[in-house]
């Protein structure tokens, strides 16, 4: 096991997600690590099968004396999103996870540390051990490519799992039960651009702005952290004002659910002009600094010089690309009207590439449906306006809180006999499976927790060593008090 996991409590938990995180299991590549999972499963005696999407289901069987609790599904995903630092070496399909230790955290080094969701996987699969607590028949679900649109939990069929009772183990706030979660939907734009000639003997440079936390695109959008992709638009239009300027390219963030840390541009500017291009990127970086001082303290702005290419984009195709970089709504857009610091409507310009024409990746997140296709409608008319074609992805659908839900009160009861206080509930704006698994199992009660995660889907993620353990303490005696309804 690797150093920073010795000792730690629970040992069961940490055992598999010492064997997930050597295990390569980024969106679209989880058949590895399904493949572990059902391995260990049978190796304790446990009933497995696979469905067509690739989602794992485990069956274990009730401790002596419970078999006729409720059936319990636990219920996490297999994938993780897979993001590492610019200068970091590390290829998500074949490296294990570094591990580094730091007081009562553990984080990754350089890259993401994949807790989301593998402390939850980790800690469903940690109920096969024969000499743990008492509980009820199980059902493990591992759900596959949820972080890229929750396209396993889509594929569910009817019966691939019975229990009516379902406990997700995707939430990362620690003393914390989800009821509820927003829908979301992506659209994807592609601008024309063309190009010219170059011109001779103009200075050309790497333009990047880096050094920002990002972060997921739900959960951390409300911290109003920078956008990269949209700071260098702005930088760039800024220059633009002053200088003559041509754009080669622009490019920035990646997955639809992490806001962007980084971005980067290629420009040309004309002899004579440095001192110029200097004074304003100066002028850039302090307003930025400024405005985002207790949010992104690392935020940097940077220049390289580069050989000139070959060709950059004409004029017209230029002022249209700067000008739907900033135009694109970006962050939280309304808050909930009836929970308190709950964001109700946000998007993210999540990734920005040139090719043979930009493309932007948007994703978009609401509570409320109408709002949902509100802003959905707002992309599109920004789009259409610059030129653009849109492609709205399929949406998933929110999950509606259940204030009456049985489960929800056993949860709310057990907590407080465990640790001596009531959880706090509440709903998320993030997209969790619960809502899709919701329509495909009518009728199911759900609740959703974890323990404390911080900054998922970036290279600063990082768990809390306590929380996990107050975690998976909460959910066995949360099992063992179902074996007596």
């Amino acid at each position: 096991m690797s150093q920073p996991l010795d000792n730690l409590e629970p040992k069961a938990v940490w055992k598999y997600f010492d064997e997930i995180r050597k295990t390569p299991h980024g969106s679209g590549n989880e058949r590895p690590l399904g493949n572990r999972v059902m391995g260990f499963a049978r190796e304790r005696g446990c009933e497995t099968a696979i469905d067509d999407a690739g989602n794992v289901v485990v069956r274990v069987k009730a401790s002596p004396g419970c078999e006729r609790a409720p059936v319990v599904v636990l219920q996490g995903h297999l994938d993780m999103v897979c993001e590492k630092n610019a200068s970091k070496v590390f290829d998500f399909e074949k490296d294990a996870i570094g591990l580094v230790r730091d007081g009562d955290w553990l984080k990754a080094d350089g890259t993401t540390l994949g807790a989301d969701n593998g402390i939850g996987v980790a800690s469903a699969l940690a109920f096969m051990e024969p000499k743990g607590a008492a509980h009820g028949p199980l059902e493990l679900l591992f759900t596959v490519d949820e972080e890229t649109g929750l396209n396993g939990a889509r594929g569910l069929k009817p019966g691939f799992v019975t229990g009516k009772l379902l406990v997700n183990l995707d939430s990362e706030e620690d003393g914390v039960f989800y009821v509820g979660c927003a829908g979301g939907q992506d659209a994807a734009l592609a601008l024309p651009i063309a190009t010219t000639a170059s011109n001779a003997g103009w200075n050309c440079c790497r333009v990047e702005i880096k050094g920002l936390r990002g972060g997921h695109s739900g959960l951390d959008i409300v911290h109003n952290r920078g956008n990269a992709v949209r700071l260098l638009a702005r930088t760039l239009i800024a220059l633009g004002r002053e200088v003559d300027l041509c754009l080669a390219s622009v490019e920035g963030g990646d997955k639809h659910n992490a806001i962007p840390r980084e971005a980067a541009a290629v420009i040309s500017v004309a002899p004579g002009s440095a001192d110029t291009v200097r004074r304003i990127f100066d002028a850039q970086l302090a307003g930025f600094r400024n405005e985002f001082a207790s949010a992104e303290p690392d935020l940097a702005l940077a220049m390289t010089p580069i050989t000139l290419p070959a060709t950059v984009l004409d004029k017209a195709s230029r002022d249209k690309v700067l000008a739907l970089l900033l135009g694109l709504p970006h962050g939280v857009l309304a808050m909930s009207r009836d929970i308190p610091g709950l964001v109700e409507t946000s998007t993210n310009m999540a990734r920005v590439r040139t090719g043979k024409e930009l493309t932007v990746l948007c994703s978009a997140r609401s509570s409320v449906a109408s709002a949902l296709k509100g802003v959905v409608a707002q992309i599109e008319a920004v789009g259409r306006l610059s030129g653009a074609t849109v492609d709205v992805h399929e949406g998933y659908p929110g999950w509606k809180p259940n204030m009456e839900s049985v489960l929800l009160a056993k949860a709310r009861k057990v907590w407080t006999e465990v640790h001596g206080k009531e959880p706090r509930f509440t709903a998320i704006h993030a997209g969790l499976e619960c809502g899709i698994i919701g329509e495909k199992f009518p009728g199911i009660d759900m609740i959703s927790l974890g323990p404390t995660i911080v900054s998922p889907h970036s290279p600063d993620e990082k768990v809390s060593i306590p929380t996990v353990a107050r975690f998976f303490g909460f959910l066995t005696a949360f099992l063992a008090a179902l074996t007596r309804n």
